[in-house]
Order: structure tokens, then sequence, then C-alpha cells
């Protein structure tokens, strides 16, 4: 089940990843600081796109997690399961991720 919930979990895995590689090392942080001398790092579409991708990846990300809170801890406590074993299988959420990242 985690290997399902893992293909909806490329949205938030992907957009955190564009933000830590595209928008946290940039020089600037406001639209004014695009002409701006001394700012050689600053893109007018990655500071563009930061506002709704960060708004997205709060709403996936929430949503991902309620759901692998939900198949990992509530689901199996409620058929008497520990949930451990189903807490240790979590870690294939990032599988699908990690192919699509290896592939691209």
């Amino acid at each position: 089940m985690n290997l399902v919930l893992g293909v909806p979990a490329v949205v938030p895995l992907d957009l955190a990843w564009w933000l830590l590689t595209e928008y946290l090392p940039m020089d600037c942080r406001s639209m004014e600081d695009v002409g701006r001398p001394g700012h050689p790092d600053c893109e007018y579409t990655t500071l563009d796109y930061a506002g709704p991708a960060m708004f997205m990846l709060a709403v996936s990300g929430l949503f991902m997690l309620v759901l692998i809170l939900l198949v990992d801890v509530v689901l199996p406590l409620r058929r008497g399961d520990r949930p451990g074993r189903w807490l240790g299988t979590a870690v294939l959420v990032l599988a699908p991720y990690t192919v699509l990242a290896a592939l691209g």
C-alpha cells in the first residue's frame, strides 16, 4: 500500500526538491531585487513560481501526511496489528519518486 501512496507523493516531493535546488540558492527574495546589481543569481521565473509552489507543497504535503498516517497508523490499529510493521514499510513511499528522479 505504501508503494501506491508513493505515486501521488511524487508531487510534494518534486515541489520540495525544486524549492531546495532552485529557490533557496538564489540571492534575491523579491521582485525588486531582480534588477539590482549585486544579485547575479536572481531569476524572475523562479521568483514568480515560488509562491504557488510553496502553497501547493503545503497543501499536497499535508494531504500526503494525513494519508500516510491513516494507512500506516490508524488502519493497523483498528485491525489489531502493530503499527511498527507498517511504519517500517513507510519508506517505500519514496520509491516511486526515487525511480522517477533516477530516470529523469
